[in-house]
């Protein structure tokens, strides 16, 4: 069975659109679509069904996809072995990260990283913390540093190294009319804009939560992942955030916190049973040394 055949087989039902799949594989969609011809020839059964716009996976095709995925799995990982085995740090390493971590935690460990192994490539992608476990899943990337979920056990598949902690703080700007209460409220709090992380961040399901367990609801209607944006949104009078206590300066004024204490883990999560390249272990080696 041709590994190519599988990954565009794998790319289209991803996609579930053979155009798609093309631009994901860098191919045109006549060669995606007689990749796919192929494994269906080779297997004696169709595997999508056509219909006008859109395309579906057959009984056979249900069958073969975590087939599939467990097959190229195992190619890539028998690769990965044979090429650790000289024990050269090299190749390209696929990294995702939040950009709060990028930009105020992992300029040591690359610059080390680089000028430890100047024959190891590191591919950088921002996303986050929900788009970068699935990433991780999806063997998209090899590592990802991003914000852990203390409450939420992580998948059986994914492994997690815990390594920072941010002690998470309330702030206004100084001429906010929340900087003026004497004695905040959750009901102050929701009363007034929030400006928040996406709701598919682990850090806005913090926060959430706690308005959650007070019968409230978050008003969040200008989320962004970047913090440091979030940062300038509060500092003109926008409205509150949480932030990492780091962050706080003269633009800022802390408000009290009418709640327990909100902390994020951050840390670096990769597969469990996948064989990591050996730029990925001396990449790991470093971090746990910096951090």
């Amino acid at each position: 069975m041709d590994t190519q055949a599988l990954k565009a087989f794998l790319a289209v039902a991803d996609q579930q659109s053979f155009s798609l799949a093309a631009e994901q594989l860098f191919l045109t969609q006549s060669a995606v679509s007689k990749r796919v011809q192929l494994l269906e020839s080779q297997l004696s059964t169709s595997l999508f069904d056509r219909h006008n716009r859109t395309i579906s996976l057959t009984e056979a095709g249900m069958a073969l996809l975590p087939k599939a995925r467990q097959i190229l799995d195992l190619v890539a990982d028998t690769e990965l072995q044979l090429m650790n085995l000289d024990g050269h740090v090299s190749g390209v390493l696929s990294l995702a990260t939040s950009h709060h971590i990028g930009l105020h935690r992992l300029p040591p460990v690359l610059r080390e990283f680089t000028a430890r192994y100047p024959n190891a490539q590191l591919n950088l992608s921002f996303m986050g913390s929900e788009r970068a476990y699935q990433a991780v899943e999806q063997r998209q990337v090899e590592l990802a540093l991003t914000t852990l979920d203390g409450d939420t056990p992580p998948p059986d598949t994914i492994e997690i190294h815990p390594l920072w902690q941010d002690d998470m703080i309330c702030v206004c700007a100084p001429e906010h009319p929340l900087a003026s209460l004497d004695e905040l409220s959750l009901s102050d709090l929701a009363a007034a804009p929030a400006i928040l992380p996406e709701q598919d961040t682990i850090t806005f399901h913090l926060v959430e939560r706690v308005f959650h367990q007070a019968g409230l609801r978050l008003n969040a209607p200008m989320p962004t992942n970047y913090l440091e944006t979030i940062k300038m949104m509060v500092s003109v009078g926008m409205g509150w955030s949480l932030l990492p206590a780091s962050m706080l300066d003269e633009q800022l004024v802390r408000l009290h916190w009418p709640a327990s204490a909100v902390t994020r883990q951050l840390g670096l999560i990769h597969l469990r049973q996948r064989t990591l390249s050996n730029a990925a272990r001396a990449f790991r080696e470093i971090l746990f040394q910096e951090s």
